[in-house]
């Protein structure tokens, strides 16, 4: 009986947690079904110390998740093994196996093999077991390769909204919205054109790269949350201009600034708010 309860939880387990990997690193939507709940708790608690480390809550964030994922793997794993310990293992000479907690072996031999650093003084002899070692050995380095495409992924989505935080400063450095009128069409068009771009592939990096809101900026001039109320004052004042074509532009950016604002409120704040007050939360969350 001990055997199957044990074996039933450490299956589900891993696939407890080959599910959150793959939601989280290969599925469009981009969020798991533990990963979220680590990252906002890192958060909260980052939050409630006033982000004393600013640029360190996103990285902490995704270590925290990477090391719960292999925690759970290899908790999972030394339960399947714990029925069968010591009868099915062999030990280097001068160990005692009986005078050692039967649990304790189990999660040392699973952490061990999960390392893919040998097994060391304690060999699986039981036959499914040699079996079943090497593919938590596989499942071990499929979880580094994980953890390392997913520092990569996590990179370039920050670069493009840093891209748009540091127009946006740019923009309001020089009181562009204010200056619309004053500028030919077609450049003030293309400008706006840009920024919508910009906004666009921010809000799905959000929506594919959820981690990405809980990296901070020191910053001001990139810190995103910082920078909206700008892209907001823009499409606001270019929509009071004379030509059709600036108008259609800050409609699309403001169509572009409620998408953003609806996709932060909807994963992150849940503020239900206007866009400004969405963005003025999202400002908040960030720099409290």
């Amino acid at each position: 009986m001990v055997e199957i309860v044990c074996s039933v939880v450490g299956l589900a387990l891993i696939v407890l947690v080959l599910l959150d990997v793959f939601h989280t690193l290969m599925h469009p939507a981009g969020s798991g079904y533990m990963s979220p709940h680590v990252f906002a708790l890192v958060w909260r608690v980052s939050r409630a110390t006033g982000h004393r480390v600013a640029g360190a809550v996103g990285p902490t964030a995704v270590v925290t998740v990477i090391l719960v994922w292999v925690a759970l793997v290899g908790l999972a794993w030394g339960l399947i093994y714990y029925p069968h310990v010591p009868a099915d293992f062999t030990y280097s000479d001068g160990i005692d196996p009986h005078s050692l907690p039967a649990f304790a072996e189990a999660l040392y031999f699973s952490f061990v093999t999960l390392a893919t650093v040998g097994f060391g003084d304690m060999v699986p002899s039981g036959s499914w077991i040699r079996w079943a070692s090497p593919l938590q050995a596989l499942m071990g380095f499929a979880l580094l390769t994980a953890a390392l495409t997913w520092f990569n992924q996590v990179y370039p989505p920050l670069l493009r909204r840093r891209a748009l935080a540091q127009e946006l400063s740019r923009l309001a450095e020089v009181d562009y919205a204010r200056r619309i009128p004053e500028l030919p069409v077609d450049p003030v068009c293309a400008r706006l054109a840009a920024v919508t771009d910009k906004v666009e592939a921010v809000r799905i990096d959000f929506f594919q790269h959820s981690e990405g809101f809980y990296f901070r900026e020191k910053s001001a001039d990139l810190s995103l949350p910082r920078q909206l109320a700008h892209a907001v004052r823009l499409s606001e004042l270019a929509s009071e201009g004379s030509h059709t074509a600036v108008q259609l532009g800050s409609r699309q950016l403001a169509v572009a600034l409620d998408r953003l604002a609806s996709t932060l409120d909807q994963q992150f704040l849940h503020n239900e708010g206007s866009p400004s007050e969405v963005f003025a939360s999202y400002l908040d969350e960030h720099h409290p």
